[in-house]
């Protein structure tokens, strides 16, 4: 009956996307019609056009491209005032309010600079705001920075951030990890969507997304994403795409990326397209291609990790004066292998064969009034993930389908709140297994109500967020006398909450802490798994009486921002009561695959991170970040298994307006605080080297990088790789990458 109700509260959700949307376009006569700002934007040194640079509206997201001559069109719902923000490779982001009501055009002069304004952060946040500003450490990916870090997985592109690091079982199955935590821990989003994989499932298992795409990445670290779930324990890692588009293009703007990569001889590339059929209705379009070879170390070949992946997505949407609704269609596969050859893993090693497809219907209304907008989503993902052991054999086999959908409205001024939102999310979720895993079939529905509210009291800003979510996993069957216990259906349900406060101490200067409590409930793999999974090495043995996760995260931090000079440093401790995790009995089940049991312990994670970003002189840049995290259970004091070491990263860069140049040192001190049966690894230094051109061609930015890493060879081991004690990390690498932005 409950299956029932929230299916019927996912069709209502879907049919008031809809129903809104020919509603506000019944009203749209009554608003003022949709007008435009049109500008140039100019190098303020030489007055020459620049172009490729990127112009948003920050409250909505819609955005423009500058053309050969700087001239952009940036579509406007009305005669108001507007904060617009234009970026560009090279030089310092302007944010200025521009009044869409004068018909002028605007001038923008922007500053060759070797330090960005802080980027804009849209994630756990009611309004977008600079990271400089948010109430939590956040992180942003973007421009010529993401694609100088690109690698071939998410967790990669992301891991010289303070705070993440990386676990893998090969080049492809890589994992983030944000203060020591990882798995569902870390919630994944396309767009603010959940994606919908199996990656928390097992080391082995990859990310169903491509970097290589994206417009964007926003990172969130710490707990407290009321907006998006509370089992976000670790953070928020948000891949911005704009799918369904929220603007008409005047003219074909996108992106075209090459990549390529000497260590496992990958190339790839990827397209992005939107284009405006009409004057309401955009069209976006992407192809991405990538494939590999097998890694190559100092000391030889990791044998059976090459890959294969593509992607293809497609959306449009009806843009008018009230917002936009659209659809859009997104498929993922990857083809890739999981070395063996040890004790635990297959002789030949195992291939993994994993695919996506993803269908999103989205609807954003901008009324007048106290409500600013009012967020419509629903969303269909297929996922299917199969391991084959040779020669053509199926050893495993994850299905899952998940039907979501959600509603959030986010409001301006009202009472003693500046800005806030609140909305409602339903999903169901069907499990399947095969292969060799016992695992039952099961079904999880859930169903959650949040708010997140602010006051600004200038210059101290306040936040307070309330969530509450009801759980339900349900076995195909009932089983009472299973070996690993009884199998049976399990509801959870619990708030979470977080209270934050930031102070800005002098314009350049803020102090901030946030206080969260955030649960989590057991997965149905933590739950119910009973067999050999022999692509992750381990024989997995599930606790059907697991309880919830109940984390309380303390943060406090402290920023300075100046004109050539950004420095933020944050401690964070984070207890969580019944912490879920594998651990290993030192037991070989009846195939010799290591046994790891589920189990529950309190544990305690305590630790800082620091960046440091200053331009001393000229174009010259020094750059320096340090993160530590220290894991320990608290009923025995013993060390949490794979916890990353202290770890840091030291830069010296030079970076005019047409080029730059960049040498990075990697470190990372030994880590010997290891779980049971976990073996130390000794710490390392590693060199790297980096330099980029930034050409404008035919009137379209072109941007070339190349990166050479662990240029030394240096033989060293990541302490949260699974095959760290067969091979050492990538050996000498030069990397490339080319993209062209029109």
């Amino acid at each position: 009956m409950a299956i029932r109700r929230l299916s019927g509260l996912i069709t209502a959700l879907i049919t008031a996307a809809l129903t809104m949307a020919v509603g506000a376009i019944d009203s749209s006569a009554q608003v003022e019609h949709e007008g435009e700002i049109e500008g140039v934007v100019r190098d303020a040194e030489s007055d020459e056009p620049l172009a490729g640079a990127l112009v948003s509206i920050t409250a909505s997201g819609r955005m423009a491209v500058s053309h050969g001559d700087g001239t952009f069109h940036l579509p406007v719902p009305g005669p108001r005032v507007y904060r617009v923000r234009i970026e560009r490779l090279g030089y310092r982001a302007v944010s200025l309010e521009v009044d869409a009501s004068r018909a002028e055009v605007v001038v923008v002069e922007m500053e060759a600079h070797p330090i960005s304004l802080p980027d804009l952060v849209v994630t756990g946040s009611v309004v977008a705001r600079a990271a400089s500003e948010v109430l939590r450490p956040a992180s942003v990916f973007a421009g010529e920075d993401l694609q100088r870090r690109l690698a071939g997985t998410l967790a990669e592109t992301l891991s010289s951030e303070p705070g993440l690091a990386v676990s893998s079982m090969g080049p492809s199955s890589v994992h983030p990890v944000i203060r020591g935590l990882s798995g569902d821990r870390i919630l994944m989003l396309e767009d603010g969507e959940r994606v919908g994989d199996e990656f928390a499932s097992g080391p082995d298992h990859a990310t169903a997304i491509d970097p290589a795409s994206a417009r964007r990445v926003e990172v969130i670290r710490g707990p407290g994403a009321i907006l998006y779930g509370s089992n976000a324990l670790g953070g928020v890692i948000n891949v911005v795409r704009d799918d369904v588009p929220s603007s008409v293009p005047r003219h074909l703007t996108g992106a075209f990326t090459l990549q390529g990569q000497s260590v496992s001889n990958a190339a790839g590339g990827s397209l992005n397209l939107t284009y405006g059929v009409t004057d309401r209705i955009p069209v976006r379009l992407e192809l991405g291609l990538r494939s590999s070879g097998d890694l190559e170390t100092p000391v030889g070949p990791l044998q059976n990790t090459s890959t294969d992946s593509r992607e293809i997505s497609g959306g449009t949407s009806w843009v008018d004066d009230w917002g936009h609704a659209g659809a859009t269609f997104r498929y993922y596969g990857n083809d890739y292998g999981i070395p063996g050859g040890f004790v635990g893993g297959h002789e030949a090693g195992v291939r993994i064969e994993l695919e996506r497809a993803a269908t999103r219907l989205r609807s954003v209304l901008r009324p007048r009034g106290v409500v600013e907008s009012i967020e419509v989503d629903a969303g269909y993902t297929w996922y299917e993930h199969r391991e084959i052991e040779p020669p053509d054999i199926l050893g495993t086999l994850f299905e899952r389908e998940t039907v979501s959908g959600e509603v959030i409205a986010r409001h301006g001024g009202w009472g003693p709140f500046s800005s806030g939102a609140m909305g409602t999310r339903a999903s169901r979720e069907d499990f399947g297994f095969g292969g060799s895993l016992f695992t039952p079939n099961s079904t999880q529905a859930s169903l959650a109500v949040f708010a997140l509210e602010e006051v600004d009291l200038n210059p101290i800003r306040l936040e307070a967020g309330l969530r509450y979510d009801w759980v339900r996993v349900r076995p195909d069957r009932e089983d009472p006398s299973s070996d690993i216990g009884h199998i049976r259906e399990r509801s959870f349900g619990a708030a979470s909450g977080s209270l934050g406060a930031l102070a800005r101490l002098t314009p350049g200067f803020t102090v901030g802490a946030s206080v969260a409590r955030a649960f989590r409930t057991p997965s149905v793999n933590e739950l119910f798994s009973e067999g050999p999974h022999l692509a992750a090495y381990v024989f997995e043995v599930g606790n059907p009486s697991l309880d919830t996760e109940r984390g309380i995260g303390i943060d406090l931090f402290a920023r300075l921002s100046g004109d050539r000079l950004n420095a933020e440093i944050t401690w964070f401790r984070n207890a969580i009561a019944d912490y879920v995790f594998p651990l290993e009995t030192g037991e070989l089940s009846r195939v010799r695959l290591p046994v790891f049991q589920f189990q529950g312990e309190d544990a305690v994670l305590t630790g800082f991170e620091s960046a440091l970003e200053w331009a001393p002189v000229g174009s010259l840049t020094v750059e320096a970040v340090a993160s530590y995290v220290r894991g320990r259970i608290e009923a025995t004091g013993e060390p949490l298994p794979l916890i990353p070491p202290l770890q840091a990263r030291f830069a010296v860069g030079y970076a005019p307006r047409a080029w730059f140049v960049e040498a990075e040192t990697r470190v990372a001190a030994r880590q010997d605080r290891t779980g049971a049966f976990e073996t130390a690894t000794d710490g390392y230094a590693v060199f790297d080297l980096s330099a980029g051109l930034r050409i404008t061609v035919m009137g379209r930015l072109n941007v070339i990088t190349v990166r050479g890493e662990n240029l030394g060879n240096a033989v060293y081991r990541n302490h949260l790789s699974r095959v760290k004690e067969i091979m050492p990390e990538a050996g000498r690498s030069i990397a490339v990458a080319y993209r062209v932005v029109f």
